[in-house]
């Protein structure tokens, strides 16, 4: 009788069994598991877990926590293949997920499954190589977040450490999320892998604080005008490998889209590489959907090398090549920025005649500014016009401009050209805009240009002001000392123009001018020694004003 209990009972458990048996979709998901591995700068491992491809190409589902503070990463896959992380493609560290791609195709698990109910039961699928285990498990509670998705809740007695990261799926195979637990310990979790399909990437995701917790990369957005905006930052962050690799991540993803072939031929023209700068231009106009745009920056590219990389020479290059691209570009599309690129190489191969005609025709339209009239100024300077056409130009161009710091190197210009023309009062008020609008900013040789402006209308208090200025700004020019001195001795400062020279003589024992200064005002507060003193290295430096000071002070 007992034998026979057993029996049944044996059965039962069987039977019980069988009703929690893998399914063949079960089974396959295990082939979408992989571990992870995170490291630092130094090669040391940072963190490891596990996760669950999602896509063919790559893509796959993590815990952002073994991300965070880690440059480098790699997974390894079913069949003990090792891939490294090629890029982050978005992050929520509130629910510590992390969505990434690896380098390399990819076994994906079998979509994402809707939401479980509390009590049902679910997949744990563990990794291996060899024999993958799946453990069965309950749902004990779930919470509803952002309106549709579910946040799942188990039993920590059936999670052990060997399972975090590790998918959980249905008996179809869909993923419900991976194994999670908080990072200072406490209850089990997964959030819902749906939560994946809201991590995107934006434009200005290269810049996150978020994601520049991990050193890897981001990737391009998936949008064209996010991604030429991602491929400018990466432009701005000093790293030519990191920006290399996002010009070639462009153009694998934007193949008919210039700006990649633009920013490759840019980066070899620097690196001075000019054949693989002109051919992948040539590509750009090739390939490019807006061939108009592809000329464009050829032709600008060429310019810029032309007129600011002038040496060496690269054979098929000339200002005559980049005007034959800005005519091409104008001719497919006539917007006036081509136009203005034309007169700008026009300009630098010495025709300024036809350069100011060119400017002076874009005035009219949609690109007026001040641009424009500070190009046509700079023509006519060339071709000696005289001072009052070139101010009315530069009149022009501050006209053409709000009244903010874009108007400032115009006002500047302007001050300068009323300078050189003697109308000194009037430079004094531009040099004054100029300052407000720098807001003090402005560079030392400003300050310098502004004090010898201020000293010939005799406005010498303000004069010393600026050159105080312009040597706080830079403490290494005697010049400016010796300036300062001058005009120190000249409103009879005789002690300041001392100490000022004093400063000036840490720097340099070679500047006659110094001694000079030194010597008349010591002269003219009647200490003869130290008078003469000055005077005399002043002459040793060869000054010949030096003999005819120490005659006077001898005396």
């Amino acid at each position: 009788m007992k034998r026979i209990l057993f029996l049944a009972c044996t059965l039962i458990m069987v039977a019980g069994s069988s009703l929690h048996a893998q399914t063949p979709a079960v089974k396959k998901a295990a082939q979408s598991v992989f571990t992870l591995t995170t490291f630092d700068k130094s090669g040391n491992i940072v963190g490891m877990s596990h996760g669950v491809f999602t896509g063919s190409q790559g893509e796959a589902l993590a815990m952002w926590t073994p991300f965070v503070g880690a440059d480098s990463a790699v997974v390894t896959d079913s069949k003990g293949v090792t891939m490294a992380v090629d890029a982050l493609l978005g992050v929520n560290d509130i629910y510590d997920i992390c969505k990434f791609r690896v380098k390399g195709k990819t076994v994906p698990v079998a979509g994402m499954a809707g939401s479980a109910a509390k009590g049902s039961k679910a997949w744990i699928v563990a990794y291996s190589v060899k024999k993958p285990e799946m453990q069965h498990v309950a749902i004990q509670d779930t919470e509803a977040f952002m309106d549709s998705l579910t946040y799942y809740l188990f039993d920590d007695n059936d999670v052990s450490s060997t399972s975090l990261g590790c998918p959980i799926v249905n008996d179809q195979g869909q993923l419900l999320g991976i194994m999670q637990r908080p990072k200072n310990g406490g209850r089990a979790f997964s959030t819902d892998a749906r939560l994946s399909a809201t991590l995107r990437l934006s434009a200005l995701s290269i810049n996150d604080n978020t994601l520049r917790k991990c050193g890897i990369r981001t990737a391009l957005p998936s949008k064209s005008s996010d991604a030429v905006v991602t491929l400018m930052l990466a432009s701005q962050r000093g790293d030519s490998a990191l920006y290399a690799t996002y010009i070639d991540e462009f153009i694998t993803t934007f193949p008919t889209l210039p700006d990649g072939y633009n920013a490759k031929g840019e980066q070899e023209m620097i690196a001075g590489n000019y054949a693989n700068a002109a051919r992948n231009m040539e590509t750009a106009i090739k390939v490019a959907e807006n061939k108009d745009e592809a000329h464009y920056n050829y032709a600008n590219l060429i310019y810029r090398k032309e007129v600011y990389v002038p040496e060496p020479k690269y054979k098929d290059w000339s200002l005559d090549k980049a005007l034959q691209e800005a005519e091409a570009a104008y001719a497919i599309n006539p917007l006036p920025v081509y136009k203005h690129l034309q007169g700008k190489i026009i300009y630098a191969k010495g025709d300024y005649q036809q350069a100011y005609d060119t400017f002076m025709s874009l005035t009219s339209t949609n690109l007026r500014g001040g641009e424009l009239f500070y190009e046509a100024a700079q023509c006519r300077r060339q071709l000696n016009a005289p001072a009052e056409e070139i101010i009315q130009l530069l009149d022009s161009a501050v006209s053409a401009q709000p009244n903010d710091a874009t108007a400032a190197p115009y006002i500047l210009e302007r001050g300068m050209a009323y300078d050189k023309a003697g109308k000194q009062r009037k430079a004094f008020i531009d040099y004054c805009a100029y300052d407000s609008l720098m807001r003090g900013r402005a560079s030392h040789s400003f300050y310098y240009m502004k004090f010898q402006c201020e000293n010939k209308i005799r406005l010498y208090q303000q004069a010393l002001n600026d050159i105080a200025h312009a040597i706080v700004l830079n403490r290494t020019e005697p010049t400016y000392y010796a300036e300062m001195a001058s005009l120190q001795l000249k409103v009879g400062q005789y002690e300041q123009a001392i100490k000022t020279t004093d400063l000036a003589l840490q720097l340099t024992d070679k500047y006659s001018d110094l001694y000079i200064i030194r010597g008349v005002c010591f002269g003219e507060m009647s200490k003869t020694e130290e008078a003469l003193q000055a005077l005399q290295k002043a002459k040793e430096l060869g000054d010949d004003r030096a003999d005819e000071l120490i005659s006077k002070y001898q005396k």
